[in-house]
């Protein structure tokens, strides 16, 4: 139950993705105002905060998708929102929907009735470019975000004090990250001062797919983030919490990552990915699992390392990952040198050279 149930409802839509045949977009159903993440105190954060958690949901709310093919035909599609406010499109597209020259956020709209009337939002579906050959799939926790939950539960509690007391831009960047996600994704699309008509959001040549424990309650906040800090946007994969073991716990996270990346590689078939996580949460076996099962997918893999040793189980998956030749770098420093392309034995003009290359040495650090 909510705190807000005499607001009209609303929808939020959150980003969507799709191929040349499905479309597939989550958002939720609910009585809350749309953050505001301005500069504000800490009293008025902790109220912006509370009103993403406990906004009331609200059930059997008809949702329409309408979108604009590239000649011009629209199409609309129902669903109704389920018991916790959820709804989900998964359209199997009519006609041929051909894929943009670059990767890009196409535009939708979705429609419901509350007691004001007839309201409308745009939505925004992740497109990969035809040019685009390789994806990016990143964990967000302590890969692009400090939370410092490996500590313990004293540090999980801390981390939730910052979510209610801090606001996006508040939060600590992981150091290097900005650059060489920057790098990774191919840059930048179009200028964000010049963008295409009716696009709002900037994208890199390669399209970013975000996988986080975190409830869906932090979609706004996590975007915020990684709007202040210029981190390239992408879909984001996160759960509907509750409190039972389907939610709760290391297995559930394990479970939660593992489905993501194959619902992210089912669906983009036609690309390779890079995998961008660290040593806090289970990253590297849920990479391992997918290099395994499908090892031509994976262009190389990226690890985060904190100062802690590798356990048995990680160590296990960095074997499987070398067993198959993907190129492996494990490192404290998003400062990658060309050590790493060289012992990896990457062709010096493939595609994971390239992502590689475009990140050298750093603050004086040889390459």
């Amino acid at each position: 139950m909510g705190i807000f149930t005499r607001r009209p409802v609303r929808v939020q839509p959150f980003f969507g993705y799709r191929n040349r045949e499905r479309l597939v977009l989550v958002g939720r159903t609910q009585r809350s105002r749309p953050p505001e993440f301005e500069e504000a105190g800490r009293w008025r954060t902790f109220r912006v905060m509370m009103s993403q958690f406990f906004a009331s949901e609200v059930r059997n709310v008809g949702v329409t998708l309408c979108l604009t093919r590239s000649d011009g035909e629209d199409f609309s599609y129902t669903t109704t929102s389920d018991d916790d406010g959820y709804f989900r499109f998964e359209i199997d597209l009519e006609g041929d929907w051909p894929y943009p020259a670059q990767t890009a956020w196409e535009v939708v709209r979705l429609g419901w009735d509350n007691r004001d009337g007839h309201q409308s939002v745009t939505g925004h579906v992740l497109v990969p470019g035809a040019d685009a050959q390789i994806g990016v799939i990143s964990d967000i926790d302590d890969t692009i975000i400090e939370t410092g939950i490996t500590g313990g539960w004293h540090n999980v509690v801390r981390n939730w004090k910052r979510i209610f007391a801090q606001m996006p831009h508040e939060r600590i960047l992981v150091e290097g990250a900005d650059s060489f996600y920057g790098a990774i994704g191919g840059g930048l699309t179009v200028s964000e001062s010049e963008p295409p008509t009716g696009a709002v959001i900037p994208t890199t040549h390669r399209p970013f797919f975000y996988i986080s424990s975190s409830p869906w309650n932090l979609f706004s906040y996590l975007v915020a983030f990684q709007q202040s800090r210029e981190l390239p946007l992408g879909a984001l994969f996160l759960r509907n919490w509750g409190f039972n073991r389907a939610t709760i716990g290391k297995k559930s996270h394990g479970a939660h990552k593992h489905q993501a990346i194959s619902e992210i590689l089912a669906h983009f078939s036609h690309l390779r990915f890079a995998f961008i996580g660290d040593d806090t949460q289970g990253d590297l076996p849920a990479f391992a699992e997918a290099v395994a099962r499908e090892p031509d997918r994976i262009a190389a893999v990226f690890i985060r390392t904190t100062e802690k040793a590798l356990s048995e189980k990680e160590l296990d998956a960095k074997r499987v990952i070398e067993s198959f030749g993907v190129p492996l770098w494990l490192g404290n420093s998003y400062a990658i040198g060309r050590d790493f392309l060289r012992a990896a034995g990457v062709a010096p003009h493939g595609e994971t050279s390239r992502i590689v290359e475009t990140v050298g040495p750093r603050n004086g650090e040889e390459a």
